[in-house]
């Protein structure tokens, strides 16, 4: 059965060998194969698709086998695994986070792997979605005129990602929130608002002073100094 396994290790067909594999475990536990056996079973899961099944058996394996052969490579697996089941940015991002803590985690135990300019890639690239999935919550609160929550979660979202390549957009966002919040707002809260409003123009024109959003801001720039300054 292991050399009928291997044979379809050899032939990546992926079904067989992890099929047969997962029958081996038990019988080859404390032999010098068992690390094989464990190590393709998780990478056969791996090449069905099958990512956090395949990462909980590259997290045993790493914990069983700290000494094998396969063991730095079952840790990139084990992050990497994550990072494929990472899904689209307007979903939940707890995958994506556990993925960027496993690189993270492989880097400090590996500092010197090969596999460093790939990890870099793929860790700017997670870090990427978290980026975009904090500028599309934050914006869906703006497309639905929640102004109030919309300027928290867009501040939040600029405090967490600073570098953000969305930020010039966002500290729009928060001006033009801002200027709605307070054109809908109660007479005796208008006065102060509009100051919040003029406070994020100058944020906005600090930042840039030739933003695309210019004639806008300086629309609601005029709006507001006229009210807030009374």
């Amino acid at each position: 059965m292991y050399k009928k396994a291997l044979e379809y290790y050899e032939k990546e067909d992926h079904y067989r060998y992890a099929t047969l594999f997962e029958q081996l475990v038990p019988i080859y536990k404390g032999t010098q194969q068992a690390d094989t056996v464990e190590y393709y079973l998780a990478e056969g899961y791996f090449y069905q698709g099958d990512f956090l099944l395949s990462a909980h058996y590259f997290d045993k394996f790493r914990q069983n086998y700290p000494r094998s052969t396969f063991t730095e490579q079952a840790e990139f697996m084990y992050a990497y695994c994550y990072y494929k089941a990472s899904p689209r940015p307007l979903l939940d991002q707890e995958t994506t986070n556990t993925a960027i803590a496993a690189f993270a985690e492989f880097t400090a135990k590996y500092p010197n792997t090969t596999k460093k300019a790939e990890v870099n890639r793929i860790m700017h690239e997670l870090r990427s979605k978290l980026v975009e999935k904090a500028y599309l919550s934050a914006k869906l609160y703006y497309d639905m005129n929640d102004y109030k929550s919309a300027i928290t979660a867009l501040k939040n979202s600029l405090g967490q990602f600073p570098d953000s390549e969305y930020r010039e957009e966002q500290l729009y966002m928060i001006l033009s929130a801002s200027y709605s919040l307070a054109e809908n707002s109660v007479p005796e809260k208008k006065r102060e608002r509009f100051q919040n409003t003029l406070d994020e123009y100058y944020n906005l024109m600090s930042e840039y002073p030739e933003t695309k959003y210019k004639r806008e801001a300086e629309r609601i720039y005029a709006n507001s100094v006229n009210i807030a300054e009374k």
